[in-house]
Parts: C-alpha cells; sequence; structure tokens
C-alpha cells in the first residue's frame, strides 16, 4: 500500500450519532469481527470462500493480515463492526495481478453509504497496489451490491450454477464481475472522468 492510501485512515464519515469511523483492520479487531459476522443472515456470507463466523477462519484471516496477502478496511460505528471489505491478492499465484474484493455490511447498516464507501475504498486500496483487474462475485440475488459495482465500472464475467451450497443444503448461483482498471480508465479519460476519479482517491 502507498502512502496517499494509507492517509485515507482512519477517518470519519457523517455525522452525529451516524458517524462512521472508518480504518484498516487489525489483529486486535478479530474478536469485533466475529461478534459482526454472527449477527449477518447467512445468505450474506455464501459468496465468500470460507465462513468467517468459525474462531479458526478468524485466525486465518488475521494470519494474512499479517502476512500482507489481504487488507481489509473495517467500518464502525460506537466501536461495533458495521462493515468490512477486503482486498485479495496472492503474488505467487499465476494471477499476481488480479485482486479480488469481499464487502460485507450489516443489515441495519444498509442503505446508508457504509456499502458504497467501503466498497470505494477497497477498489483504490487494491489500485494503490498494482492490480491491473478487480474482480468481486456474490450470489445473483444481490441486486443491489451488484448494481454498486456496476456503477464503478464492474461487468457481468461468469455466472456460477449451484456454486455454494447453504446450511439448508440448498445451492445457489453465483455471478463474478470484473474490472479491467487500464481499459475503463482509458473509456473514463474520453469522457473526463479520470481526474475526478483520482481526486476522489486523494481526499
Amino acid at each position: 500500500m502507498n502512502d496517499a492510501a494509507a492517509r485515507r485512515f482512519p477517518r470519519f464519515v457523517g455525522a452525529g450519532s451516524a458517524a462512521t469511523e472508518i480504518r484498516l483492520m487489525t489483529a486486535g479487531d478479530a474478536h469485533a469481527v466475529l461478534a459482526f459476522a454472527r449477527e449477518l443472515p447467512t445468505h450474506d456470507l455464501l459468496f465468500l470462500p470460507r465462513d468467517i463466523t468459525h474462531p479458526k477462519v478468524l485466525e486465518a484471516w488475521v494470519h494474512e493480515l499479517e502476512r500482507g496477502t489481504l487488507t481489509s478496511v473495517l467500518a464502525l460505528r460506537a466501536d461495533a463492526v458495521v462493515g468490512c471489505a477486503t482486498v485479495v491478492r496472492d503474488p505467487l499465484s499465476w494471477s499476481p495481478h488480479v485482486a479480488e474484493l469481499r464487502v460485507v455490511v450489516a443489515s441495519h447498516a444498509r442503505g446508508s453509504g457504509v456499502g458504497r464507501t467501503l466498497m470505494e475504498d477497497a477498489f483504490a486500496l487494491a489500485r494503490s497496489l498494482g492490480a491491473e483487474k478487480i474482480v468481486a462475485q456474490m450470489t445473483v440475488d444481490q441486486t443491489g451490491a451488484i448494481a454498486t459495482f456496476e456503477s464503478m465500472g464492474f461487468r457481468a464475467e461468469a455466472l456460477l450454477r449451484d456454486h455454494v451450497r447453504d446450511h439448508a443444503g440448498i445451492k445457489h448461483d453465483i455471478v463474478v464481475l470484473g474490472h479491467d482498471v487500464a481499459a475503463v480508465e482509458a473509456r473514463s479519460a474520453a469522457y473526463g472522468l479520470g481526474a475526478a476519479l483520482d481526486a476522489s482517491e486523494r481526499t
């Protein structure tokens, strides 16, 4: 992460009782993140590769944070986690140029802009880490999240049928969205949007 990206955190968005702190996750946040995960509807967790409601999964998450293969941004209100976005990259894989974004938001915090803020911050972090392509995946019925990603230049690339199975044994389809950073920035520049995007990431 470069210095410009690091300077984005911590910060507050909103005001008064609705003020939300946005900051990077550390190992000390594990218990708060576990409590947050256990309050999420099970359906919201299906697009994640592992069930983050299990303590051992959180332990592995923290380990990857410390290794630097993950970067997570938290949204907190009154010290309680209400949202989380994670940037995942594997520099030793065949896709070192690709970053994956994973975003989850508490039900009671939706519609307040928290999800959009986390998506934009995670996207900016992925860019600062040198990602040339950014992907995200979710169940096909998460139409609000899909629409937000599409408004940021993501486009559907694949539909994985019956790809995940919930605790009740019901299978669900997953949609994979992709963002070719160079191509989208070129289109944005053609419409005069590139400078505005860069300016928003510096604030």
